[in-house]
């Protein structure tokens, strides 16, 4: 009796096991799925670049003559105009000194004019005359050299531009030569960035000869400045370290936002011929690898691992790994596994580009 209950026993716990992995193999069953291919189509994309802004001048400051800083006239950050005095060195050496010049220019002048008449009356030679006319050139020359010491202690703006940080205080004893402060003119800006070779290389084999090429700015807040580059230069050398050249390009800066020091990123717009589209939801990740889903002739789904060239709103743009002639899985992508056999609908890939052009513009 007791073995007879234990037999029934087993024999039940084997049919339950039995059921339960009839349960698990059997295929998760799916509806219809949505299947389209890829699509090739010329596309601009837009590549960054790290960039370095600078004002289009950039310069120092410094004292051309020794002395006491006797007035300061601008302050920092202040926009200073050309021609206006920003600072003063105590002039009162350099006018004595002047005025000494001076002195003795009107002692020369006296001298030279009495040797003329008594030349003119030949009392003294031509020579004596030659020898008073020199000394009164010497005068001449030692008075203007003693005005451009006077005026080197007199400190103005070569140009417009937004002062910077003061690296001297009211009087201070500053060397000649030292740096008083620097001054920018940030009414255009120069943005550099490196291009890689062979970005380069395709910019110079398919860009269009005569038209500039124009870029924007991405500023450090994200946010894009309202004004366009153009690129107007390249360097002579690539840079044999980083396999990478620089580019120029000049910004307006009417309203004074961008400022000499500042980082961002330089948005170029570049054309890609027949660029191989899907939508991202096409895709999943294993491993930071990108994969899709491809349907065989015989309606079986298959893992494909691609390379994304670039990104775009919805898009990827596919280098590697699919053509125009595979079949992509663009939706129920958790609903299915490698080599599951699945019904679908086809899409063409116009109307899933429409549809998602339309879902961006919500």
């Amino acid at each position: 009796m007791y073995f007879t209950k234990f037999t029934f026993l087993l024999v039940g716990i084997a049919l339950f096991l039995q059921g339960c992995q009839s349960h698990a193999e059997k295929p998760h069953e799916v509806g219809k799925l949505l299947v389209t291919t890829p699509f090739a189509q010329d596309t601009t994309i837009l590549k960054e670049y790290v960039c370095q802004i600078r004002a289009i001048q950039h310069i120092e400051i410094r004292a051309l003559e020794r002395g006491y800083l006797q007035e300061t006239f601008v302050d920092e950050g202040q926009l200073v105009r050309k021609g206006t005095q920003m600072f003063q060195i105590m002039p009162a050496l350099y006018q004595a000194e002047t005025h000494k010049a001076e002195a003795e220019v009107n002692f020369a002048k006296i001298e030279y004019q009495n040797t003329k008449v008594l030349a003119d009356s030949n009392i003294v030679s031509k020579n004596e005359l030659a020898l008073a006319k020199a000394k009164l050139d010497k005068a001449n020359a030692e008075l203007e050299l003693a005005q451009a010491h006077l005026n080197f202690t007199k400190i103005q703006a070569p140009f417009d531009g937004i002062m910077n940080r003061l690296e001297v205080r009211l009087g201070s004893l500053v060397e000649e030569g030292e740096l008083l402060t620097t001054l920018s003119d940030n009414s255009k800006m120069w943005v550099y960035f490196n291009v890689p070779e062979a970005e380069y290389l395709d910019y110079a084999t398919n860009g269009k000869k005569g038209e500039p090429l124009k870029v924007r700015l991405q500023m450090a807040n994200k946010k894009i400045f309202d004004q366009v580059g153009i690129v107007e230069t390249i360097e002579a050398d690539f840079n044999n370290e980083t396999g990478n050249i620089a580019f120029r390009a000049t910004f307006p800066n009417p309203n004074a936002i961008l400022r000499h020091g500042e980082t961002g990123n330089i948005l170029m717009p570049t054309t890609l011929e027949n660029a191989l589209l899907i939508p991202q939801k096409a895709t999943f990740e294993v491993l930071d690898k990108k994969y899709v889903y491809v349907v065989d002739d015989k309606n079986r789904v298959q893992t494909r691992l691609i390379e994304v060239a670039a990104e775009l709103p919805h898009l990827y743009i596919v280098s590697k790994g699919l053509s125009v002639e595979d079949k992509v899985l663009i939706e129920g992508l958790r609903k299915v596994k490698n080599n599951q056999e699945i019904e679908y609908n086809f899409e063409e890939p116009e109307k899933v580009l429409t549809a998602l052009n339309a879902l961006h513009a919500e």
